[in-house]
């Protein structure tokens, strides 16, 4: 069979979800990964059966699939300190609240969670996005930054990414495949963290070269 061809639909979150997917149909498009946010997809909506089958039968309106759901924006503001303007600009009203940093933190992460429920409703075994970190802004080494500001850093993402990846546990029983953008550096240049159990059935972080961050939910 061959690699169905799709359109990410971030790009084009201004124009309402069903035109994109016209656009998209006509272009000759198989499918698309579908962004959570403009009126593409809401993830507080996981629960709303009406909801998420109304988005599969338009969809299924223009011979399309869902092969993926993205959620870059909300996952950016799980980990980043600070919390800023930049933040303001892309989150919605639920996240940003009244713009304390750690309640946008939460809500972001709470989004998130979210995320992996509305992809398992939608059938969809993979969800991209990025992760934020709270070290991201000492990707320029100078002044130097201390080996324990890095080790927390990494020591934060393990504390807020974990209860996430529960969550796509739960829903996916090994099935979903959480795929993020890390931007963690350290002192020897940007490096992935990747999530995974340990022996006592919790994620350990660990680092490696790639660029990439890939969390698999099945427990390993």
């Amino acid at each position: 069979m061959a690699r169905p061809i799709t359109l990410f639909t971030g790009q084009w979150a201004d124009l309402p979800f069903e035109e994109v997917a016209r656009l998209a149909s006509g272009w000759g498009y198989d499918g698309l990964e579908i962004a959570c946010w403009g009126d593409h997809l809401d993830p507080w909506r996981w629960d709303d059966d009406a909801y998420v089958q109304g988005k599969l039968d338009l969809l299924a309106k223009y011979d399309l699939k869902v092969y993926a759901i993205s959620n870059h924006l909300k996952g950016q503001a799980v980990c980043d300190d600070p919390i800023d303007q930049r933040h303001r600009d892309i989150l919605p009203d639920v996240v940003w609240g009244d713009g304390d940093p750690e309640g946008v933190r939460q809500r972001a992460a709470e989004e998130m969670k979210h995320t992996a429920r509305l992809a398992a409703k939608l059938g969809v075994k993979t969800v991209v996005g990025f992760t934020g970190s709270a070290i991201w802004k000492y990707v320029a080494m100078f002044p130097p930054v201390s080996q324990e500001a890095i080790d927390a850093g990494y020591q934060d993402f393990a504390d807020r990414w974990n209860p996430i990846l529960d969550v796509f546990d739960e829903v996916a029983s090994g099935s979903l495949t959480r795929c993020t953008r890390a931007r963690s550096p350290t002192t020897t240049g940007p490096r992935c963290a990747r999530s995974r159990r340990s022996g006592t059935g919790r994620r350990s972080v660990s680092t490696g070269t790639r660029a990439t961050w890939c969390g698999r939910t099945s427990t390993r």
